[in-house]
Formats: C-alpha cells, structure tokens, sequence
C-alpha cells in the first residue's frame, strides 16, 4: 500500500486515561474481560464441535460468530493491555494497517452473518418440519463465506481508502485501537470522496443487511401470528429476542461512529462506543450462547459428566 505521508512510521497510542494508576485499574479490567471471553468462547465453541445435539444451523451461525468475535479479541486487546501498563504504547504504520483491516474485515463479516442468523431463525419458525432441509449444511456453509468474503472486500476498500489519506496532524491517535475516527482526525486532506466511500460502505455493511433483517422479521411476525397457542407464540418470540438485541447493540454502535460527516467525530464520546461493540457485545454474545441457552448449559454438563 502507497503512503501519501512517508514521514509517518509509527502511531501512539493515547488509550483511555494517562493516569498510571486508572491505567493498572483498567488492565486489570481489560485482562479480566479478555481472559473470560476467550476462555468462554473457546469452550463454547469445543462444545458446539462435540454435542451432536448442537450440530444445528443455527448453532453453527453462532459458532462462527462467536469464532470472529474470538478473532476480534486476539487482534485488539492484546495491544490494549501493553498500552495500559507499558511506557511504549506505539504501534507501527504497518501494524496499525494489519489491526486496522483485520477489525474492518471482522466487524464486517459479523454485520452479514446477523442477516444470515434472521433468515435462520426465519426457516426454524415458519418451516419447523422441513428446517433441516430449508438450511442445508451447503446453504449454511455459502452463507458463511458470503459473509467473509463481503467482509474481506469492505475492509479492502477501506483500508486501501484510509491508509492512503495524508497524517499531516501528528501520529497521536486518541483511542486504544486503530480506528477511522482517530485516524481521519489526523488527515488533513479529508476529501468529499471519502465521505462517499464511507457512507457506501455504511450501505454495504449495514443498511443491506438491516433491510434483510427487517424483511426476515416480518415474515417471522407474519408466521408467528399464525401460531394459535399463546405459549407457541412466547417460544417463537424467544428465539428471536437474544438475536433483536443483538442487531440492535452491534448495528446502532457502528451506525453511531460512521455515519456521520468526519467533520463532527468526536473521540473521547466515540471511544466509548467503540468500547460498547468491541467489548459490551462480545460479553453480551457469550451470555446469550452459552450462560442464557439452555442447550449449551446441557451439552456443558455432559461434558464434564463424562470428563
């Protein structure tokens, strides 16, 4: 990737707080969250992998989401430990372009993989006999790569598009990751083409989802609707509640941060929104597949029965 601005090697990292002891307190927080939510995600997943009692689509959707979420916590947390308790909270021009495309990449995917999870749960409710044929191991498997490949070009483009601006404003980004509104506040040649690239990836990544979500939804209300039972209904309702949550937490935050004019960025409020869909729905993902889900806490008990 060409560089418009060769003086720029390095960037620092300004983090949350430059307060020494804020700064151990949030290490110890940081390192907690990332500590819990690797090792739950992890077991989640090798529980997923050995119950046959899991070997559903719509388990498998959660696996692979919860596996990029994985993906997401070993690309940026690392990093953010050692700028909490480290003097050295520089990062590479070219580490910060890797961090930079593999969150893009992640966060993209994960954008795609919630419309496949609608039309999941679309198929469980209104096709309940026929859902195994409905979601076929294929289809689930093209859904997959649909989504990560969708993802891998998004954050091509973006990369390509952010990394080539000219960081004539110093190399301090104020956030703890690698980030656009950070980076943006260091460019100084911001053009109204980069606006349009962003606000076509927002449609991409978002509001072409968004849409499907929406159109899956209607069917799903259509379908339960016709559900006579009360308690047939409230059952309906459940399975698609953790996944209404999420689209909300995931979608909003992203929504939030690059939806509007980089001229109105402001990192210290959206440092706390990136910390939201960074760190607040990876913890909320965990909760919902594995301590809410009555499925998972069987499988885990049988795991450790014969264990």
């Amino acid at each position: 990737m060409e560089r418009n601005n060769h003086t720029v090697t390095e960037f620092i990292f300004v983090g949350f707080t430059t307060d020494p002891k804020t700064q151990l307190v949030l290490f110890v927080v940081f390192l907690g969250v990332y500590s819990m939510t690797l090792v739950g995600n992890t077991t989640l997943m090798v529980l997923t992998g050995n119950d046959s009692c899991l070997h559903t689509p719509m388990y498998f959707f959660h696996w692979e989401s919860v596996f990029s979420g994985s993906l997401v916590l070993l690309c940026v947390y690392p990093k953010i430990l050692v700028t909490c308790i480290s003097e050295d909270k520089s990062i590479s021009f070219t580490g910060c372009v890797v961090q930079f495309f593999f969150s893009a990449w992640l966060a993209s995917s994960e954008c795609y993989l919630l419309a496949a999870m609608a039309y999941d749960r679309y198929a469980a409710i209104s096709s309940a006999l026929l859902y195994a044929q409905v979601m076929s191991r294929r289809l689930c498997i093209c859904l997959v790569i649909y989504s990560h490949a969708g993802g891998f070009v998004n954050a091509i483009i973006l990369t390509s598009n952010t990394f080539t601006l000219n960081f004539c404003g110093g190399n301090v980004i104020d956030d703890f990751f690698c980030d656009v509104p950070p980076l943006v506040k260091l460019a100084c040649d911001v053009k109204e083409t980069y606006q349009d690239v962003l606000y076509f990836l927002l449609a991409s990544i978002v509001i072409t989802p968004t849409v499907l979500i929406l159109a899956s939804y209607a069917l799903i209300i259509a379908a339960i609707l016709r559900v006579h039972s009360t308690q047939g209904r409230l059952k309906a309702f459940s399975t698609c509640s953790s996944h209404m949550i999420s689209v909300t937490l995931y979608y909003g935050s992203i929504l939030y941060i690059y939806s509007r004019p980089s001229s109105s960025y402001s990192l210290e409020r959206d440092k706390m929104v990136s910390t939201f869909y960074t760190v607040v729905f990876l913890m909320w993902n965990l909760m919902i597949y594995s301590l809410r889900n009555k499925d998972v806490k069987d499988a885990r008990k049988k795991l450790f029965r014969f264990t």
